[in-house]
């Protein structure tokens, strides 16, 4: 009885090919393989040893050949390019071997991978956690690559592309390209090298926004970095952690890393995680804060109403906060205030708001917002208590004595709470974040005025930087 070695015979190039292969190579009496891979070794068979082709797309059969030698007595090696066991013979080999209850013995000899050898062309692509994904739907419905593909996205992994492209598979890629590009930064490096090793080796780094599937084929080999890479000069390059720009991990540091992996976490729960970022953005600190996923059926917001808000701090025109309760005002970022220059503004303590509202027989609620429309008439106004507040920010816009920046309306309970987020989502030409119905709260108004402060961070999805 024989034996069948399957080895991978690396990338291309004879230099990577290891110890353990070129000596199983030299004494086989029978090569089994795709003929393109034999130019690879016949330098090195020895006098008389066969080389066996059973074609393109043939790997059944080539199973079957090495079995019929090797039960004949013959040393057969089925060779694979890269490592046999990606996306290689050796799996198939060992199912063969159950199935035929075969005494052969299969031995399985490792080889440097395409996606190792792109990797070190490229730079260092692959310092942190990385998956394989490989595009051909031949014997893997799409439904279920494309699930790998999301899950490879959501986990934040260096992801290494086999397959991509050939004549009749042309779409996939480009259908991949779009869903990193909905949740990774359009800088996000890419790097792909086709025939890595060989004559023919072409050698690229590029980002998510300018690669161009057209420029790939089933000869290349795609690595997509992760939100950590970047590049240097023309090297890709994904930091594992031993050197950092900024200085060792603080409370408030391993703090943020907490929150960045929590985001994350409700990021890969959510039901619907596919919307815009200003609308995602603060609907991840909303579930982060309440932990509740309800959030992403009655968290309204106006058309770009993050960003349109964030414009206005980034531009300077926004620089005032007006809160209805003191706890909202204290949940918002003191840190985020200061780098922006923004001022909070609560009246309820105020003794003022209690003589307005002893007078004129209002809630010390609705006598603070008419105290803010008289000295911030264009602040951002958050309401995280009292609904009463929030129908006196409407008469007041409605009355022209005050054009709010924006509203956070999230007053909690179960009086004329829902009716006053409805007054408010009448006032059309005013940027507004709503939580619908019955539920808010001032810890969740504070967190979506926050959302707003960080904006910037959303494209990179790392919350928690004024903490």
């Amino acid at each position: 009885m024989g034996k069948i070695i399957v080895a991978g015979i690396g990338p291309g190039g004879k230099e990577d090919i290891t110890p353990a292969v070129l000596e199983a190579v030299r004494e086989a009496d029978a090569i089994v393989g795709y003929k393109y891979y034999f130019q690879f070794i016949e330098p090195i068979l020895k006098e008389g040893c066969a080389c066996i082709d059973t074609g393109m797309k043939k790997e059944l059969e080539r199973a079957e050949q090495a079995f019929l030698l090797a039960e004949g007595g013959k040393t057969v090696v089925v060779i694979s390019s890269g490592d046999a066991g990606i996306y290689g013979m050796t799996s198939l080999v060992y199912e063969m071997k159950a199935e035929r209850k075969s005494d052969v013995e299969v031995v399985s000899l490792p080889g440097i991978s395409a996606f190792q050898k792109a990797a070190s062309l490229l730079g260092a692509p692959i310092g942190h956690d990385l998956c394989l994904i490989s595009l051909s739907d031949l014997m893997t419905p799409w439904e279920v690559i494309e699930r790998r593909i999301k899950a490879a996205i959501m986990g934040d992994f260096v992801t290494a592309v086999y397959n991509p492209k050939s004549h009749g598979r042309y779409w996939q890629l480009y259908r991949l390209l779009e869903l990193f590009l909905q949740e990774r930064s359009a800088d996000t490096p890419v790097g792909y090298v086709r025939q890595a090793g060989r004559e023919e080796q072409e050698v690229k780094v590029t980002t998510l926004a300018e690669f161009d599937p057209e420029d790939v084929d089933m000869f290349t080999v795609i690595l997509i970095g992760n939100s950590q890479s970047y590049v240097s000069e023309g090297k890709m390059i994904t930091p594992r952690g031993y050197y950092s720009k900024s200085p060792l991990p603080s409370e408030g540091n391993k703090g943020r890393l907490i929150m960045i992996e929590s985001f994350r976490t409700i990021l890969s729960e959510m039901q619907n995680p596919n919307v815009p970022k200003w609308r995602l953005w603060p609907l991840l600190h909303a579930i982060h804060t309440t932990v509740d996923f309800g959030m992403e059926q009655c968290l309204w917001m106006d058309d770009r109403a993050t960003e349109i808000l964030y414009g206005k701090v980034s531009s300077g025109s926004l620089r005032h906060i007006v809160t209805d309760v003191t706890m909202a005002a204290s949940g918002i970022r003191k840190g985020a205030l200061e780098r922006l220059g923004i001022q909070v503004h609560c009246y309820i303590n105020d003794s003022r708001s209690k003589q307005i509202a002893a007078e004129k027989g209002i809630t010390r609620s609705q006598a603070c917002m008419q105290l803010a429309a008289e000295e911030y008439p264009d602040a951002l106004y958050v309401v995280g208590n009292a609904p009463t507040a929030l129908f006196e920010i409407c008469d007041l816009v409605r009355k022209g004595k005050m054009h709010p920046a924006g509203i956070i309306g999230a007053p909690v309970g179960f009086v004329h709470v829902c009716e006053s987020k409805h007054a408010a989502k009448t006032l059309k030409q005013i940027p507004k974040i709503i939580v619908e119905g019955r539920k808010g709260g001032s810890n969740l108004a504070a967190t979506l005025c926050n959302a707003i402060l960080t904006y910037d961070d959303a494209e990179q999805l790392k919350p928690g930087r004024d903490l």
